[in-house]
């Protein structure tokens, strides 16, 4: 039995285009097609597809306000897929926001004529959300607004001279499903917090500058992309940039941040390479945090992590929207426990003391 798909964009082109992209893998149909944000909602009522790809810039109702409405009803999981700009990744994070389960970028804008080019990344979050949806925990999850509280009070800047190794790192990978779950630790990390975050959140280029940004609104510790030389303090969170490896080196007597683009790996930045590069500096003062998604990047690095005196916390299966790469990692005994994403930043704070 096939995996049903509605298809939603304003442009007949692209809907034939995803139709034909999605229906390569044999595992998919794409039984009705959508050219705007209200047809989509009539459509998906009557028809119940399994999935929901979704544009956001339509005419009479938008992607978002039929994200919402689709989410809401829980009819099905919603796969955004939008255009790679600045403004379109805005808009992928507030469709994350109110409940859409992951988003694909468009490589060439509005209309992508190159959509081949996320075939892969395309098929891989259908099925992720195909199995999600199996999952009535997890459509919960999704199905609830996220209570957040926008931080007001002014946040120090990065000091331009680093400072001795005297505080803990804080090394925290996560992918499919991330954008969202993220919510449940990093907001709850306190300002004061004596050590320094590194996130890596599998993302295409263009987005991790507005990932940042939009991190940094809901959580105490100053949140920012990472950039290379930028030097390395406590109560910072430090955002991977996409396509480039976040790793560390020392230089003028500080610890600074190296965007690299070496080794090569299928992702960049990698999970792996960051913890690993983290792991080098600090230590036994290393907390390895690997959360939802798919695969087993950091699985390996948490072991290391692990052996070397460190501490690593594995996302539990039952609010990991994808138990992929926690499971891996507790497979391998990289895990010193095993929590649900709104206990990790209690367990942190404790462990850094």
């Amino acid at each position: 039995m096939k995996i049903k798909v509605l298809v939603v964009d304003d442009s007949a082109l692209m809907r034939k285009m995803l139709k034909t992209l999605i229906e390569s893998d044999p595992s998919f149909e794409v039984v009705e097609t959508a050219r705007d944000g209200e047809d989509a909602v009539e459509k998906a009522r009557s028809i119940k597809p399994d999935i929901i790809t979704m544009d956001v810039n339509m005419p009479k109702m938008d992607g978002l306000t039929a994200v919402q409405i689709i989410v809401g009803e829980a009819i099905a999981p919603v796969v955004v897929v939008s255009s790679l700009t600045q403004e379109g990744s805005v808009t992928a994070f507030e469709a994350l926001e109110l409940g859409a389960f992951d988003y694909v970028p468009k490589p060439g804008g509005t209309v992508s004529l190159n959509l081949t080019a996320v075939r892969e990344e395309l098929i891989q979050k259908l099925k992720a959300a195909y199995v999600a949806s199996r999952n009535t925990r997890v459509m919960r999850r999704l199905s609830l607004s996220r209570r957040k509280t926008r931080i007001t009070t002014p946040k120090k800047g990065i000091p331009k001279k680093g400072v001795k190794l005297d505080f803990h790192a804080v090394a925290i990978g996560i992918s499919t499903g991330g954008p969202k779950t993220i919510y449940d630790v990093l907001p709850l990390l306190p300002e004061n917090l004596n050590a320094a975050v590194f996130l890596v959140q599998h993302m295409p280029p263009g987005f991790t500058a507005q990932y940042a940004q939009r991190l940094d609104l809901y959580c105490k510790m100053k949140v920012v992309e990472a950039s290379d030389g930028m030097n390395v303090v406590p109560g910072v969170v430090y955002v991977g940039k996409s396509g480039f490896h976040l790793k560390l080196r020392s230089g003028d007597g500080n610890l600074k941040i190296w965007l690299s683009r070496v080794p090569k790996h299928m992702f960049m930045p990698s999970v792996d390479v960051m913890m690993e590069s983290v792991l080098q500096y600090f230590g036994k003062k290393t907390i390895g945090v690997l959360m939802t998604g798919m695969g087993d990047d950091g699985a390996d690095s948490m072991v290391k992590i692990r052996e070397h005196g460190g501490f690593t916390i594995a996302e539990s299966e039952e609010t990991a929207i994808v138990f992929g790469m926690p499971a891996e990692a507790i497979k391998r005994n990289g895990a010193n426990t095993v929590l649900p994403s709104h206990r990790i930043a209690s367990q942190v704070v404790r462990k850094v003391g």
